[in-house]
């Protein structure tokens, strides 16, 4: 490919490689000029653009990557991708489960061209319809056929989502005096939470005394019910290969292929096998909702994945759980704490609307009502609470624009410094019970409540510690929702930006759902404005 400075009377046919901006529209970058464009470039005054051109061999960026995506994907993979866009593909599951990644493959293929890369989750990372699990991009205009067929036959199939099914469980449960029945029956309460993510049951349970040979009978005995896991929980945790547990699974017949863990929390669980089917001494913390190392061992059953002794001792590398925010610990039951998972709404009404070349945009009607108005109403109908309006510019015209609304206002002085200033404003305003905020515009008539609420319940159904972001057919939009432990580093933002960055940095945790083109359509000029009006009256 070559790339450089041309005449642009002699850019015809070539790739812009900048955007520019003239009267006569927007040339956006990866447009590829005709005859009339480079007229209105040089009547522009740009006598001299700086363009890329294929040569032999090269494919065009979006090309390659739909190639490249397509080669990804393992046969019955249960994925699906978006068609590419400025040389980009997203890929997406289709079903709940986990994703199965070959990470050999997906290293030596980033280091075959720069110009071609693939990103991925983590491999075994549990994953929900919907969600982005790799995308991949071409950093330039066009890449190398050569490198591209390449990298192709290196991925070919290193991508999967193992869909969960439902799993049939068998319990036995051990007694000791010092165990509380409610103990034992809070453990059996959290452990059907725990299945219901794959539509599992528990299909019987036995309590025993805690003794070698009676577990070795109840073990048998669940044979009538032919569970496809068998689970033992101890009223006193393992502790040596030739405790009670680990000796009755033998005793049944069954052989102990690993005791112990690198996951904290999870160090005490045990694998063993029998029938052919796996036997997992459960650790203490099973008995917690908390996520722990039993978690990924019984996704791995549900997803009809084998898990063996070197499979668990892979795990110590992210085992460490509990300051891990892209880890999710979805729980049957979870949606409806909503005090736990409550979302605020953040409104931001400070700009100084410099594009619209003098009035206050927000104060602008659209359908009867002034924007700033619109977009406050459409959270307070919504499932968030408390709504936070920051104000800046013409503070008091835009609080009077609110008047009778049940709002908090929040000021911000410094709003000349840009949007990071009101943001700030905005999330320190907010109460510390929320887990979370949505962060709206005030300048996007078309969010309505029900767009709110279908982005605050996918908040809600998402991983702790989630980032979701709406799409529209693959393209980001707003409002964002962000969980509560970005708002430190959201506030830290400087300059006229928002959140964009931390998103990138934080693409682990980042969750996207496509929603309508209302999530695109905001109103910046007075050309936008009237596009507006005609579609939602003055």
């Amino acid at each position: 490919m070559r790339f450089g400075r041309v005449a642009t009377k002699q850019a015809e046919g070539a790739i812009l490689a900048h955007s520019h901006k003239t009267d006569a529209g927007t040339f956006r970058k990866g447009h590829r000029l005709d005859a009339a464009d480079c007229t209105a470039l040089i009547a522009a005054g740009l006598e001299e653009v700086t363009v890329a051109r294929l040569e032999t061999g090269d494919v065009h960026e979006d090309e390659a990557a739909a190639r490249l995506a397509r080669a990804l994907i393992a046969q019955d993979a249960h994925v699906s991708l978006v068609d590419a866009f400025t040389g980009r593909v997203n890929l997406h599951s289709e079903a709940d489960g986990l994703l199965v990644v070959d990470a050999a493959k997906i290293d030596v293929a980033n280091a075959i061209d720069e110009a071609i890369t693939i990103a991925t989750l983590p491999a075994h990372a549990r994953v929900t319809t919907g969600r982005m699990v790799a995308t991949v991009k071409m950093i330039p205009f066009a890449v190398p056929g050569e490198a591209l067929e390449r990298v192709c036959e290196v991925v070919s199939g290193a991508l999967r989502v193992a869909a969960f099914s439902p799993i049939r469980v068998g319990v036995v449960a051990t007694r000791l005096p010092s165990l509380k029945p409610s103990v034992m029956d809070k453990t059996a309460r959290i452990l059907a939470e725990r299945l219901a993510v794959y539509d599992g049951s528990v299909v019987c349970e036995l309590r025993v005394d805690h003794d070698a040979g009676a577990i070795a009978d109840a073990i048998a005995e669940l044979d009538i019910q032919a569970p496809d896991v068998t689970l033992v929980f101890g009223a006193s945790a393992i502790t040596d290969r030739r405790d009670d547990i680990p000796a009755a699974i033998e005793m049944a017949g069954g052989s102990v292929q690993h005791f112990g863990m690198p996951v904290d929390p999870g160090n005490l669980l045990l694998l063993g096998a029998r029938n052919g089917k796996p036997v997992l001494g459960a650790p203490g913390c099973a008995r917690s909702s908390k996520e722990n190392g039993f978690d990924w061992v019984l996704d791995r059953v549900a997803a009809g994945l084998d898990v063996t002794a070197n499979d668990i001792v892979a795990m110590g590398v992210g085992g460490l759980l509990m300051e891990i925010p892209s880890r999710p610990q979805p729980r049957a039951g979870r949606i409806e704490t909503s005090r736990e998972r409550a979302v605020g709404a953040l409104v931001l009404a400070a700009g100084r609307s410099t594009r619209m070349g003098g009035p206050n945009k927000l104060l602008e009607h659209v359908g009867g009502r002034p924007l700033v108005r619109r977009a406050v109403e459409a959270a307070l109908a919504s499932k968030a609470e408390p709504v936070v309006v920051v104000t800046g510019n013409a503070a008091d015209d835009v609080a009077a624009a609110l008047d009778g609304l049940d709002v908090t206002l929040a000021h911000n002085p410094d709003f000349a410094m840009g949007l990071s200033t009101s943001l700030a404003r905005g999330l320190a305003a907010l109460p510390e019970t929320v887990a979370g905020a949505v962060v709206c515009l005030a300048d996007m008539p078309g969010i309505d409540a029900d767009l709110l609420d279908t982005l605050i319940g996918g908040f809600v159904e998402a991983p702790e510690g989630t980032i979701l972001v709406p799409t529209v057919d693959g393209k980001r939009g707003n409002p964002v929702v962000w969980s509560r432990r970005y708002f430190a580093a959201l506030a830290a933002v400087s300059g006229d930006v928002g959140g964009r960055a931390l998103i990138g940095e934080n693409a682990a945790a980042v969750v996207e759902l496509p929603v309508g083109s209302e999530a695109l359509a905001d109103v910046d000029t007075p050309d936008a404005l009237a596009a507006v009006r005609k579609t939602h009256g003055d």
